[in-house]
């Protein structure tokens, strides 16, 4: 049996995904998390209807920085689908207060939380007090990171070294401080915006990229370096 929603039945068999990437946390990039979610899907013999993604954001940001989450959400409405698949939990949040906010937002669309990890799953009080503790874990490891690059960020401005990443399409100078544009980081930063120019999504831009053998930092295009990349792109635009 469905969940209800307004009178309205929600339909266990039918998912709607969410991808979440911020920039502390690369261990479970998109790609790998869409592969855990299509997997899962798979094994249970649910159809996943949509998969929504934030990439670049951090698990303490507010729902409305969260644009691949608040489409997650309309999307279970709209598919009247009984499930938001994540691949872990602290996917949804790295806050205990998002967390419960998303959590309780899902209800109401008549819908639940499913990790495709198991971790958490289920209606009884052992699995709420797991999720509880996840959720509050997400957010003490979310604080810790913190805390650790604060400390180093500390260290380096104690030496007079730079602090922060190089931004793309520059590099450090002879004196280690100052920028310099990189000309083939440059033409790179081109070739996105008249990519995006001719409307090529984020994963189309990646493939584009990859498959032209463009320079990219890392070794290989990811979907969160591209959508980086992009926003600086669109920003200066």
């Amino acid at each position: 049996m469905g969940n209800t929603n307004h009178g309205t039945k929600t339909d266990p068999g039918v998912a709607v995904g969410y991808i979440r990437v911020s920039t502390d946390d690369q261990a479970l990039g998109p790609e790998a998390q869409r592969g855990a979610l299509e997997r899962w899907a798979r094994a249970q013999g649910v159809e996943l209807v949509a998969v929504h993604a934030d990439l670049g954001v951090s698990g303490g940001a507010e729902l409305d920085k969260r644009p691949g989450l608040l489409a997650a959400l309309g999307d279970l409405a709209a598919h009247n689908a009984g499930v938001l698949l994540v691949a872990k939990r602290d996917r949804l949040a790295r806050d205990v207060v998002v967390a419960g906010m998303v959590e309780r937002l899902v209800e109401r669309a008549g819908a639940r939380v499913v990790s495709a990890d198991g971790a958490g799953n289920g209606d009884g009080p052992e699995a709420a007090l797991l999720r509880g503790i996840i959720d509050v874990f997400a957010q003490y490891e979310r604080a810790l990171i913190r805390a650790r690059t604060r400390a180093a960020l500390g260290v380096k401005r104690s030496r007079g070294e730079r602090t922060g990443q190089v931004p793309f399409g520059f590099a450090l100078a002879a004196d280690g401080s100052t920028l310099v544009p990189d000309p083939a980081e440059q033409a790179v930063i081109e070739r996105v915006r008249a990519l995006r120019a001719e409307g090529l999504s984020l994963r189309e831009v990646a493939a584009r990229l990859a498959a032209e053998g463009a320079p990219c930092r890392g070794g290989r295009w990811h979907l969160t370096t591209v959508a980086r990349l992009v926003r600086r792109v669109e920003a200066a635009a």
